[in-house]
């Protein structure tokens, strides 16, 4: 099943404002988006990635850059990935945020490998199990995404009611997404026990003043 990651990135310089003010926001959302864009990139399964941003990224890995040109939130980027995936001949869709830079390709790589009976949603939940880091939509039209509180309900909700199948699979390393300085600390601690993942983001945190997160 030919299965097109979508990875929705805000500008930098609007990222991440409820880590405060103690560092420079806007290069560890570069950082972060950049580990998950590789770690995609080495996911088995994983035919296409299409990037859905204003910004300038640099990258190697091949990705298709869609414009973001209004910034109109996390949800209406998504779909315009998944809309540039439909035409790009996708089965299904994954979406996935840019502030999870500790996903493992391992990891994901065996959600993929799941056996998919279309229409069918697998809602990954954050660490919280009440918000969504991920979505595997077969196929790609299947609900229209809604992120933000309380989003892994309804995203289940949205499914049932297109007469979809409703999954809910737990992939550790992509609950770790960075908003507050809670996460920040939770992924610090994931990121010591496990040295080859996120080497950009790490870099950015080791760098960071005594006494953040």
């Amino acid at each position: 099943m030919r299965t097109v990651a979508v990875l929705p990135i805000k500008s930098f310089s609007r990222a991440k404002s409820r880590l405060g003010e103690q560092f420079d926001r806007s290069e560890l959302a570069a950082a972060m988006a950049r580990d998950v864009l590789g770690a995609l990139a080495a996911t088995p399964g994983v035919d296409d990635v299409i990037v859905v941003t204003g910004e300038p990224l640099p990258d190697d890995t091949g990705a298709v850059f869609v414009p973001d040109p209004h910034e109109a939130g996390q949800s209406a980027a998504a779909q315009r990935g998944i809309d540039v995936a439909g035409d790009r001949g996708a089965e299904r869709v994954l979406l996935v945020p840019g502030d999870c830079p500790a996903l493992d390709p391992d990891e994901l790589g065996r959600l993929l490998r799941d056996p998919a009976d279309p229409p069918e949603v697998v809602v990954v939940p954050d660490r919280h199990g009440t918000g969504t880091n991920a979505l595997l939509v077969a196929p790609p039209d299947t609900l229209a995404p809604s992120f933000g509180a309380g989003s892994m309900a309804r995203h289940a909700a949205r499914a049932r009611a297109a007469g979809a199948a409703v999954k809910v699979r737990a992939v550790p390393s992509l609950g770790l997404d960075v908003d507050t300085a809670d996460d920040l600390a939770a992924l610090r601690a994931a990121l010591a026990a496990r040295p080859a993942l996120a080497p950009r983001t790490r870099a950015v945190l080791e760098r960071l003043p005594a006494g953040v997160a």
